[in-house]
């Protein structure tokens, strides 16, 4: 892409922040349902529309690239929730604040994304056996989730994130902080002691997890596309619409109890593809003698194919097994708080009939 291509989808980007921020940011509060599923759709269609033009000025090969990318990282954003509930929980974030939070998270994890992604597309323009390292990478991520990661203990606070202890011992030594939240500002003062606020802490953690979570999603969307261009504006708009995605799907989080699954899937399908991907362009001298490996590759339409199969059939699974468990639980419930009636006649008494 040209260097005006570049300025006008950055300068673009940057104007949709402005104006997530100007008009939900600046004035804190709880988002309706609502208003989140808005915005939440203005943000995707804002997407869609950009991938058609993709599709249509670049040609379809990089059109289906980008949707692949796009859904590809938006369904780790949506992975991530998980965590970000935890951490907001673990600090107590008012509601009313959690999208100044939120709206961090993402403007850091954009900038600390853009790096990667530059660092990650000079390795592959450099360095093809980077590939094998981008697939191993997302080989051993998916056996992890294949482990069965709980995602249901995280929704519930169980789980004690390193992230939030890790903040919580680095910045305690180097300004003493309070448990009290001033509203949102990150800082206060008591007693006269300039003090670090809750909130201050729980935008550290939550920039140290976007930058966890970069090492698997990077990976991920090169081994769709190796366009920079592509792998950026899917990954920033995967992004943009995740604090109105977090109010929609609030309620929805702890019923996707088959989405690590269905990830785990498609990380090992793509780290697969980087690995086939890297041995039919191998210059490795001990595999093959540094020759490439005549293997098939993985085209991108069955790419986008098997990631929309996987996170239907994901979503659907999720949504039946948690509606089951919940009737499994009110049927225990009710069967626990019912008196089981007895027979009235078992419960008679039989008064010995004298007679006079």
């Amino acid at each position: 892409m040209s260097p005006l291509v570049w300025t006008l989808t950055i300068a673009g980007l940057i104007a949709l922040l402005a104006v997530d921020f100007m008009t939900h940011i600046r004035k804190p509060h709880a988002p309706s349902l609502k208003e989140a599923s808005i915005w939440s759709a203005i943000f995707v269609g804002v997407a869609l529309i950009f991938g058609v033009g993709v599709w249509i000025a670049a040609g379809p090969e990089l059109g289906k690239e980008y949707f692949a990318g796009y859904v590809t990282e938006k369904a780790l954003s949506v992975d991530n929730l998980f965590l970000f509930l935890v951490i907001m929980t673990s600090f107590a974030v008012p509601r009313e604040n959690q999208q100044k939070v939120l709206m961090f998270g993402v403007v850091f994890s954009l900038i600390a994304r853009t790096g990667l992604i530059l660092a990650g597309a000079a390795l592959v323009n450099s360095f093809a056996w980077i590939f094998y390292v981008f697939g191993a990478i997302l080989l051993v991520t998916a056996a992890s989730m294949m482990r069965g990661h709980d995602k249901q203990q995280e929704h519930d606070g169980q789980v004690d994130n390193f992230m939030v202890r890790a903040t919580q011992r680095l910045f305690g030594k180097v300004l003493p902080s309070t448990d009290r939240y001033d509203g949102d500002r990150l800082t206060t003062v008591e007693q006269g002691r300039r003090m670090m606020t809750p909130m201050l802490l729980v935008m550290v953690a939550i920039a140290g997890t976007d930058v966890l979570f970069a090492v698997d999603s990077i990976p991920a969307i090169f081994g769709l596309t190796q366009n920079a261009y592509i792998v950026f504006t899917a990954t920033a708009f995967s992004l943009l619409g995740l604090r109105q995605l977090y109010f929609l799907l609030d309620g929805l989080l702890d019923r996707l109890v088959h989405l690590s699954y269905g990830l785990a899937v498609i990380l090992g399908f793509i780290g697969v593809k980087l690995v086939l991907h890297a041995l039919h362009e191998n210059a490795v001298p001990f595999i093959n003698g540094g020759h490439p490996v005549h293997v098939p590759e993985i085209s991108t339409n069955l790419s986008l194919l098997v990631i929309l199969s996987v996170l239907t059939v994901t979503v659907v699974t999720s949504l039946f097994a948690s509606s089951r468990q919940r009737r499994r639980e009110q049927a225990s419930e009710q069967g626990q708080d019912a008196v089981p009636a007895g027979n009235p006649a078992d419960d008679a008494v039989e008064e010995p009939c004298t007679r006079s």
